[in-house]
């Protein structure tokens, strides 16, 4: 039987190399930006300019136009994706409403027509993006407790199901900090920001997470049933290999399918996926080599110490 709890220490390591690296990242991203990430207009104040024109423009026009009209440090990012040439999308300081209209109106007057019916303007006020963050905090921290409840009391006819709630907590939350570390480094490298979009990828991650560990610990739980005098560390490591099959399997046809859509999807979707994508990796690796590895790292080290 191939061991795989057995080599938990190799995991740990490379798991703590890649969230020190994430880390490592936020740090740079903080001292550079103020934030461990670049954030966008949903979680802080400012207004975002989605615009198609009938003709070409360059960034630096739009840059100039932008400065001329006294905003300063425009984020100026070209939207790629079917029908959509020449567009483009300006994030800048919070704007009135009036002054949104006036840029506009400065677009096509000094720049080009703009396409009929192709505008957006969204504008988050400071008030709205700092309600927006404390909700995502408090979206985590809600979903790290309900978690621990429900395992705990799904596996309460094992011993010590606090155990099993409380690695499938570190579990996930090993999968966050890998993809804010992911998000982090993206931000740094490809100017990336963080939207509501990626607190949906977060969730979602954070469920795929708890459902593969789910799968893990419920075999572990049946083979306590079946094998009560097996060793736990052995018992651990049988039900990884019988399980272990479904796991990559559900997981790779959904890496699949997120694979296609990078690819050929939309740029306007293309950071979302691009988390999902790292979210999923993460989540299937601690599954099989984070949880049950610390599951039975801590039961031995009760055994050893009683």
């Amino acid at each position: 039987m191939f061991q795989f709890v057995q080599r938990r220490r190799y995991y740990f390591l490379f798991s703590a190399l890649l969230v020190g690296a994430g880390i490592v990242a936020m740090i740079i991203s903080t001292v550079r930006t103020g934030r461990p990430f670049l954030v966008g207009v949903d979680f802080q104040s400012g207004t975002r300019f989605e615009v198609q024109f009938a003709e070409p423009v360059s960034e630096d026009e739009l840059r100039e136009l932008f400065t001329s009209l006294g905003i300063g440090n425009p984020i100026v990012t070209s939207l790629g994706g079917q029908g959509l040439e020449n567009a483009w999308q300006i994030r800048t300081e919070f704007l009135q409403p009036e002054e949104s209209r006036a840029i506009l109106t400065a677009l096509e007057e000094d720049l080009a027509p703009l396409v009929p019916d192709s505008t957006q303007v969204q504008t988050v006020s400071p008030s709205v993006g700092a309600e927006v963050t404390r909700a995502a905090f408090i979206a985590v921290l809600v979903a790290a407790v309900i978690i621990l409840v429900y395992i705990m009391i799904s596996f309460r006819q094992v011993p010590h199901p606090f155990r099993y709630g409380a690695t499938a907590v570190i579990a996930m939350l090993h999968d966050i900090a890998i993809i804010f570390g992911f998000i982090a480094i993206a931000g740094l490298l490809f100017g990336w920001e963080v939207d509501a979009l990626f607190l949906t990828a977060v969730l979602t991650v954070a469920g795929f997470s708890l459902q593969d560990t789910i799968v893990v610990f419920d075999r572990i739980r049946e083979n306590i049933g079946k094998r009560p005098l097996e060793d736990f560390e052995t018992l651990a490591n049988r039900s990884v290999l019988e399980t272990i099959h479904r796991s990559l399997a559900t997981q790779l046809n959904a890496m699949f399918v997120l694979a296609a859509i990078l690819l050929f999807g939309g740029a306007s979707i293309r950071h979302f996926i691009a988390v999902l994508f790292i979210g999923l990796i993460s989540g299937t690796y601690s599954s099989i080599f984070g949880a049950v590895p610390l599951l039975v790292a801590w039961e031995k080290h009760a055994l050893e110490t009683a």
